[in-house]
Formats: structure tokens, sequence, C-alpha cells
């Protein structure tokens, strides 16, 4: 069994290996011609689960054979134009590239004796995008698993930063749009169950800073600790921005810690065009970025950015088979010191490739180009009479749903909208998302693919209606 273990002797074997599998990955994305096959969980689990993994094939054009049956047929693939359902990007080919060589290499980011360059090629990178927010030249941060991950690890910083025990007072803001990570992780660190403060939106999906003043105040008058604000720049349904220069200075007047969750915009840091939107965001304490959603990065690949460097001690331990406390006075850049991981994937080599081949203004036009479409997408939807729209694009995001001339009932209206995403994704010929909005399901067009064209909307849209209007035509107990 050596004969798989990847060194000098196995180079050749490495080679045609992946070779392989490339050429089989290639094949399939020349050929895919929908998403989506429409395969259901009912069909394709009994393949899986008659596979016995105790008997393995022993040869890798057969594994690749039963890896197209159970796995490549029937995957759901972002780079068709037609998707257009969650926050999933088709990949830059520079990024897999990187994929390809951290795969190999298997360098562990946590200390720097099991990956010297890899560390400072990370270090680089929070530089840069540190640079892009504007945090200053005593900002630093690290690669995460994703924007929750992020998110928790900003959080974490700030209820240290209040520096009390008493966790029952701690309060976070967030807008009643934020992710679910805000209130996922307030349970994780030890809050209580009325922490998460959830603030209103006005009609465009931003929070309202009147009624933030509004909760800090209320908090500051019951005695209770202004933890952090979490402002979202591209919330995960609309897209939305909140108005960060105006939260900043409400968390500066309150002495709250300001965590911008840009997981989804983040790719306006690389835009020449629409940077403007996220003014503000250099006032943050801490920032989540997301490369893997807007740079167009292979997941995953994220990270948390911070004002003060030494904020980030809030996540560092010391183990003497690991990181001992000298190799901070020896200056031995151990990543692990500001992580919450300790093995972690050496993720940044995909940014790294993609803008040494690309560029920054690669990214940037890419990502205006999604939200150019989704600009055109919303004329097109504010002009339809089949649907109501919900609000104008700031990114690249549309919720929207099919309303009927002729049927007025709200819950029949939204059976409808549910059985059309359902029969589009059964059909395979398009993939898109749904929410809830003010208590109605809404559908959403997350718009990603700078392959994917106002005539695709068109025709997804006219799909949508023909499903809607295929369940209102039969009786109505066949809600889904």
């Amino acid at each position: 069994m050596r004969s798989h273990l990847l060194n000098d002797t196995t180079a050749e074997h490495y080679r045609r290996s992946v070779t392989e599998g490339v050429e089989r990955v290639a094949a399939k994305l020349a050929a895919t011609d929908r998403p989506f096959t429409g395969v259901t969980a009912d069909d394709l689990a009994p393949r899986i689960d008659a596979i016995d993994l105790d008997r393995p094939l022993r040869d890798t054009t057969a594994a690749l054979d039963e890896l197209e049956d159970v796995y490549l047929r029937d995957a759901v693939y972002f780079h068709h134009p037609r998707y257009l359902a969650h926050l999933n990007c088709p990949v830059v080919i520079p990024a897999v590239l990187g994929e390809a060589v951290l795969s190999a290499v298997n360098s562990s980011l946590d200390t720097w004796d099991q990956s010297a360059g890899g560390t400072l090629i990370e270090r680089k990178l929070i530089d840069w995008t540190a640079a892009r927010i504007g945090l200053g030249p005593a900002a630093d941060g690290v690669f995460t698993s994703g924007g929750t991950q992020s998110n928790l690890q900003a959080l974490l910083l700030a209820r240290e930063e209040t520096k009390t025990e008493e966790l029952t007072k701690l309060r976070v803001f967030a807008s009643e749009v934020s992710h679910f990570s805000v209130q996922k992780s307030a349970k994780l660190l030890g809050l209580g169950p009325d922490a998460v403060v959830v603030v209103p939106v006005d009609h465009d999906k931003r929070m309202q800073t009147v009624a933030l003043a509004h909760e800090l105040e209320r908090c500051a008058e019951a005695g209770l600790i202004p933890m952090a604000v979490v402002a979202t720049a591209g919330t995960t349904d609309f897209g939305s921005i909140d108005p960060l220069p105006e939260i900043a200075g409400l968390c500066e007047q309150y002495g709250a810690w300001m965590h911008v969750d840009a997981a989804y915009g983040c790719g306006l840091l690389a835009s020449r065009k629409y940077r403007h939107r996220i003014d503000g965001i250099e006032r943050a304490d801490s920032v989540t970025v997301d490369y893997h959603k807007s740079f167009f990065q292979p997941v995953s690949s994220s990270a948390v950015l911070v004002r003060d460097a030494a904020t980030l001690r809030h996540a560092t331990y010391h183990a003497e088979y690991l990181n001992p406390r000298r190799m901070v006075t020896e200056r031995i850049p151990n990543q692990v010191d500001k992580s919450l991981q300790t093995t972690r994937r050496f993720d940044a080599l995909k940014l790294w490739m993609t803008l040494r081949v690309m560029g920054a203004d690669g990214i940037g036009a890419l990502f205006d180009e999604v939200c150019d479409l989704a600009a055109e997408g919303w004329k097109l939807l504010a002009a339809d009479p089949r649907f109501d729209v919900v609000v104008e694009p700031s990114l690249s995001t549309l919720v929207f749903r099919y309303i009927p001339a002729a049927v007025t009932d709200p819950g029949e209206i939204d059976r409808a909208n549910l059985y059309a995403r359902k029969a589009l994704f059964a059909s395979g010929d398009a993939v898109v998302a749904g929410t809830k909005v003010s208590g109605r399901h809404y559908l959403k067009f997350t718009l990603l693919n700078p392959e994917t064209t106002t005539a695709d909307i068109t025709a997804v849209l006219d799909l949508i209606a023909g499903h809607a209007e295929q369940y209102l035509g039969e009786p109505l107990d066949r809600a889904c």
C-alpha cells in the first residue's frame, strides 16, 4: 500500500492519477447543460448505501467510474449560469490550481515549522485585505473556515474586551435580517438568552440607526453592557448594506465594539465601481470577509480582520509541544496564536494565486458584472406584473415572488411559490433559493455568475411562472 503514499518515488503515479481526475471533471464541466439532474435523495441513497467500503476497488479508473455514478453526474454545478440559489460562486482557475497545490503539499498553518512560506503568504494577504478595508497600521487577522467562524471569533474578542465576568449583562445588537451565526455565536459564548437585541430594518432592509440608538440608550439606562453591534455589509437574503458610518458613530458614543459582517459584500473591496457602498467599514473593530462568496474562491476561504492586533491575544494559548511561550520573544510567527483552529489548511494560497494571475481589478470586475446584472434583473421584475420584487439590490440578490392575477389568498400564493421552487429544482433546469418576508414565502436569485445573462433571468422567471400556474390549475389539496 506504500505505492499510494505521495512522495519522491510515487510522483509519476500522482501525476497520472490527478490528471485522470482533472480530465473527468473537465469533461463533465464541458458537457453540463443544466445545473442539476433533479435526482432525489431516495434515488441516490441506495446507490451509495450499496457500496462496501471494506472492499476497495484498488484501481483509480474504477474508483472514478464509481464516483461518476454517485457524485459527479448528480452534483449541483455552481458554474452553470442558471444556478441562481445560494451564496455559491463559480470559481476561478488560478484558485483551483492553488487548491491542487495546497492539497498535495498539505501544509498546516498553525505553526511556522509546519508551513514556513505559507505562514508569510497568509500574513501578507491579511495585510492586503486590512489595507483594502482601511483598518490602519495596527491591524491583523487570520484565515478561517467561513463567515460563521469569523463572526464567532470577532464576538469572542468583543466579549473579552468588555473586561466583565457578568455575561448576563452583555448585549449584542444586530438587525432582524443579520446572519443566524450572530445568535449562534452568542449561545456558544455563554451569553444570556436575551443577549442578542434585534434591531428593525427600513424598507431597503438596512438597520434603522434611530432604532439602534434607542436600543443602545435603553441598554445603558438598564445598567447593561453594549458588547457589540454587528453591522452587515451584504445580508444573506437581500444583499442589503447597513449604514456603516452612522453605526460607527453610535458604537463610538456608547463604547460598543463594531463588527462588520462583510462575508458577502467583501467583493466590493476589489471593486472600482461600487467600493463606496461600504464606506465606513474602515471604522470597524473587526470585519468578516468570505473570499469564497464574492472573490470567486473555492470553499473554504474566509478571514476575520481586526483593527488592533493586540485583541487577538484573547484567542491565544500556549502549549510546549506546539507553540511554547518562548517563541513569542524569539519572533517565530505561529498563526495558531491568533486562530480558534489548530490544524488549518493553507487556504490563503488560493487567493494568492488568484491575485498573482488576475489581480484585484480582475476580481472586482467580475463582481461588478453580477451587481450590474442584478440591477438589470430588478428592472425586469419591477416591470413584470407577474412578480412582486422586495427591494432594489445593493449587491447581487433579488427577492421576489409570483403573484397570480386571479388569486388573492396569501396562503395559496405561498403554496404556489413553494411548489414552483420545488418543481424547478426537480426538473434540474435551474436552481433558485427561497426565504420568508413578513411571514410570506418568497423566491430568491443570488447572482454570482458573470456568465448569467438577462436572458437566463427571463427564462427562469418564465419557468417559475409556468410551474406556479400549473400548480394553481390543479386541486388545492395538492399543497406542498
